[in-house]
């Protein structure tokens, strides 16, 4: 099959996982009323799959030793179990579970479809090709939220773990039928151990995976704030919230276009520089603009759209650093975005509640700054 028709398919697999990963950020406080459980209790829970961020090299890198194909079924397969655990069993504990499972699956398929990616495509032209695939975080703010936000309005909170299941099944019979058994552009790593060994006694390598883990705290500080922030300020409904979440996905699918126009021309370095220095910036800016409704929004909006030039302008950095552990990498990759995310989330609620919104924003500043350093310091 072509590959611009498995980009296609790739961005729409990605679009359902992400649905189900983003989901819990503006419906944060309706999932905790739904439990009957508190904001705190409920912001643990969604916290606590950073954890297997941790472990993400250690299954993420099946993909080197057992192929592309392996690692993208495992990850659609360990994905569709854990939202068939809510769609049967909906509790609190089957929605932790899900979570962290389902964050398991995704660590293995993102690593390995990137991985599949980058074997196949030149790296001159790779910022555009994955900018593709990347437009499956911002579709799931697009549609898959506003879809969730309409199911659950109506049929409460667990509505959309069906759905996720159902297409979960689909997906793994496209990847099945869609990527060869056969891979002559992989050679199977014989040792995995070697690779970590590799990475982690890489420093362009370390420095990279510190980006991922800064610019990660910075969004995770905004992202787990933004539904509750909204609510308590201008009193959004969810399905408010739901449209909310659409802008920024419109503000992200804008930033995967930047990226696809400009990163190959500028370099991927050149690039996220000028995205760090944005995204701090806009960071900065949004306790000024969040004095009105339409002002929030503006501001959110820019917010991730520099954020998610960011992002995707290092995907392909990142992916030509060690192309002998190229999924390897990229499972450390997710691991400094894990803890990254972990760092925000276990500041954002703490941080709102103690000392506002403003101390939210600045903090998500200093963090894309921090990411600035690294960048400085892995083009030394």
């Amino acid at each position: 099959m072509k590959l611009r028709f498995q980009l296609a398919f790739f961005t729409a697999i990605r679009t359902v996982l992400n649905t189900s990963h983003r989901m819990a950020y503006p419906f944060l406080g309706v999932f905790a009323r739904g439990l009957g459980v508190d904001i705190t209790t409920i912001s643990l829970v969604v916290s606590s799959r950073a954890v297997v961020g941790m472990f993400a090299p250690f299954v993420s890198s099946v993909s080197d030793q057992r192929g592309r194909r392996f690692g993208m079924l495992a990850g659609i397969t360990i994905f569709t179990l854990a939202v068939g655990l809510v769609a049967w069993f909906p509790s609190l504990l089957t929605l932790a579970m899900a979570l962290i499972l389902a964050m398991l699956g995704k660590y293995l398929f993102d690593p390995a479809m990137q991985a599949y990616l980058g074997d196949r495509v030149p790296y001159e032209r790779r910022g555009l090709a994955l900018s593709v695939t990347e437009m499956g975080w911002s579709l799931a703010f697009i549609a898959g939220i506003p879809l969730t936000g309409l199911l659950i309005a109506r049929f409460g909170w667990a509505a959309p773990f069906p759905l996720l299941t159902a297409l979960g099944f689909g997906m793994f019979a496209i990847i099945w039928w869609m990527i060869p058994r056969e891979d002559p552009h992989h050679t199977a790593a014989a040792n995995p151990w070697s690779n970590f060994r590799i990475v982690l006694t890489n420093r362009t390598a370390l420095a990279g995976i510190s980006i991922a883990l800064w610019a990660s705290a910075a969004n995770e500080m905004v992202n787990l704030i933004f539904g509750v922030w909204l609510e308590d300020r201008f009193a959004l409904k969810i399905a408010a919230l739901g449209a909310a979440s659409a802008i920024i996905g419109i503000s992200e699918l804008s930033g995967e276009g930047l990226v696809a126009l400009f990163t190959d021309r500028l370099g991927k370095p050149r690039a996220l520089a000028l995205g760090l220095i944005a995204s701090a910036v806009s960071s900065l800016a949004l306790p000024f603009l969040g004095r009105s409704e339409v002002g929030a929004l503006v501001g959110l909006f820019f917010f991730y759209i520099t954020f998610e030039f960011v992002m995707v302008s290092h995907v392909p950095m990142m992916t030509e650093i060690l192309p002998g552990a190229r999924a390897t990498l990229m499972s450390f990759n997710i691991t400094g975005h894990s803890i990254g995310r972990g760092i925000g989330a276990l500041l954002a609620i703490f941080v709102y509640q103690s000392f506002g919104f403003p101390v939210v924003a600045g903090l998500a500043m200093v963090f894309n700054l921090f990411g600035l350093l690294a960048l400085w310091r892995m083009s030394k």
